[in-house]
């Protein structure tokens, strides 16, 4: 009975033990060995034949029996020793799965902390961010401050010595001070409500339409409308009064050429009248000899008054032939009437 419970317990064991092909040649190739006892395919007979091939072999059983019982004896605390290191195996994986954990719990709060401590240097970055935009628009809004006070400053100074010079006709510092005065005025366009710089923008106008009726009346004193007689050479305040009237009302320069042109020529109307011999187209010569005098005339004596942008001269000798060929008009129109009326009996 004992012997057929042992065979069935060696029958199951090996039912158990039996590996499949694949694990046991992973067996193999992970742990070679060249032991009988590690073959999958073991026979113990074949085993116990090899060890005693004859009969005289058996006197050593006893030997080959210790041999085993050693090797079984090594197996076992081996086997032991696998046991207890699997069982410390577990529990120091146990202590390194705590570790890990508290490792892992401990890199968190660092990550935690990392973030907010980003969080605060952002929202820090913003606030310097704003403190540097206000602190620029601050920067902007005093230097624009500086140079408006410096720019009221000059126009308030100005206009004052704008008036001054103009009451002394010191016209050559009055147009390089009034160009510099209306060049700063305009940048207190959008200031016109305040009534301080509204009134420093109606004096700069007033000193403007002063000088403009002061330097008309310079010029009509200097060439009177009636008469033909001139002065004897040009003026430097009237040189000077030019360069004002070119910054002025564009209306006063063209005055002042409509004038000197008018009286210029004031007594080739005289010479030349209707009534004179020379009047006729046969002596046209002569009204050219006159404009070529009159043109070197005002070369000599009047080129460097008037400046060379006005083209004065050429101004002279278009209302020359403006003027010239209305005469010679009146003349052919009343030489045709005489001589109607001359034919009729009339005349």
């Amino acid at each position: 009975m004992m012997e057929e419970e042992e065979l069935e317990f060696v029958e199951g064991l090996e039912a158990v033990l039996q590996l499949t092909p694949d694990v046991q040649l992973a067996i193999e190739q992970v742990f070679p060995s060249q032991d009988p006892l590690d073959r999958a395919d073991f026979n113990a007979v074949e085993y116990i034949n090899t060890l005693f091939p004859t009969e005289q072999s058996l006197a050593n059983i006893d030997e080959v029996v210790n041999k085993i019982g050693l090797k079984i004896r090594r197996l076992d605390d081996n086997i032991r020793t696998v046991v207890r290191g699997q069982t410390n195996v577990g529990q120091d994986g146990r202590q390194a799965l705590e570790e890990a954990q508290k490792a892992i719990q401990q890199l968190f709060g660092k990550i935690k902390d990392i973030k907010d401590k980003a969080e605060k240097s952002e929202q820090m970055v913003k606030e310097i961010t704003r403190d540097i935009k206000q602190l620029d628009h601050a920067k902007r809004h005093l230097t624009t401050s500086i140079t408006t006070l410096n720019h009221l400053h000059m126009l308030a100074g100005g206009v004052d010595s704008l008036e001054a010079m103009t009451r002394r006709r010191q016209y050559g510092e009055v147009a390089n001070l009034l160009q510099g005065v209306m060049n700063v005025l305009e940048h207190f366009h959008k200031y016109m409500g305040i009534p301080q710089i509204r009134q420093l923008s109606e004096r700069v106008k007033a000193a403007q339409t002063e000088l403009g009726q002061q330097i008309l009346a310079d010029f009509e004193e200097a060439f009177p409308s009636q008469g033909t007689k001139r002065p004897g050479g040009p003026s430097n305040v009237l040189r000077d009064a030019c360069l004002v009237a070119n910054i002025l009302d564009p209306r006063i320069k063209q005055e002042i050429i409509k004038k000197f042109i008018k009286q210029h020529l004031s007594e080739y109307l005289v010479l030349f009248q209707e009534n004179q011999d020379v009047a006729w187209l046969d002596k046209i010569d002569r009204r050219y000899a006159w404009i070529k005098r009159q043109l070197v005339d005002y070369e000599e004596k009047y080129g460097r008054m008037f400046p060379r942008e006005w083209y004065m001269t050429e101004r002279i000798a278009v209302e020359f032939c403006h003027v010239t060929s209305l005469q010679f008009s009146d003349l052919q129109t009343n030489s045709v009437k005489s001589e109607v009326c001359r034919r009729r009996g009339v005349c």
